[in-house]
């Protein structure tokens, strides 16, 4: 296998940021043309993002499983399929999981929409992309921070604001697909406690590690819960 230069680096980074981008994009149509919506079904919303995405982006593949999820069924981490589909109710919290659609660039992104007025729905919308920026100022204020020590620096900060982190990782190396399982999991490609090596390095395959941060914020006792994740280290 060859070594990758510093121009395949480049163009490895540059093609990240310009599908995140385009995600970025695709979540504003979605949101502009009122696909979210109180009546249909978490299946129904992904079959019409899953047409926006060909008709914006040219995909042409099916994607597995639903790209959304609402109510109770956002408080589930991802790998944790929801048991049924469901009708989107009008004050339900929304997830929309892109990266299905965004496999082929080796990203991901979601972001979390809120439907009505509610209290816990409404804080846990103003508090993700706010955590999320502060998950990153630690992450740039130390070249050497592990996943462990960024994990751990993510549950404080949802603690402090009333929230707890679901799942089993807040992250995961760009360009694999993350595993369901932590059984399954490489220790060091995850943001999780039993990742103790600096998140700045090299991969096996010497490119060098790029991040997905994935903050997922729950309030058991609401039965509300909410994803931001999105390219952590290039922006």
């Amino acid at each position: 296998m060859a070594i990758p230069d510093r121009m395949d680096e480049r163009l490895r980074a540059l093609g990240l940021v310009e599908a995140q981008r385009k995600a970025e994009a695709l979540f504003a149509e979605v949101t502009r043309r009122g696909l979210i919506a109180a009546g249909g079904s978490e299946y129904e919303v992904t079959d019409r993002i899953g047409d926006l995405a060909r008709e914006l982006l040219g995909r042409h593949v099916r994607w597995p499983g639903r790209l959304v999820r609402s109510g109770p069924h956002t408080v589930l981490p991802y790998g944790d399929e929801p048991p049924a589909d469901r009708a989107i109710g009008p004050g339900d919290t929304v997830t929309a999981h892109f990266g299905p659609l965004l496999a082929g660039d080796g990203t991901d992104f979601a972001r979390t929409v809120v439907l009505g007025d509610d209290p816990a729905g409404t804080r846990l919308r103003e508090d993700l992309p706010r955590l999320f920026a502060a998950g990153r100022e630690a992450f740039h204020a130390d070249r050497r921070i592990t996943g462990r020590q960024l994990y751990e620096e993510l549950r404080a900060l949802a603690a402090k604001a009333g929230w707890t982190l679901g799942g089993w990782h807040a992250g995961h190396v760009a360009g694999e697909p993350p595993a369901a399982n932590p059984m399954c999991a490489r220790a060091d490609a995850y943001i999780w406690p039993d990742n103790d090596r600096p998140l700045r390095r090299t991969t096996p395959d010497g490119w060098e590690a790029h991040w997905l941060l994935e903050l997922h914020l729950v309030d058991e006792h609401a039965g509300v819960g909410g994803t931001h994740k999105a390219l952590l280290d290039l922006f």
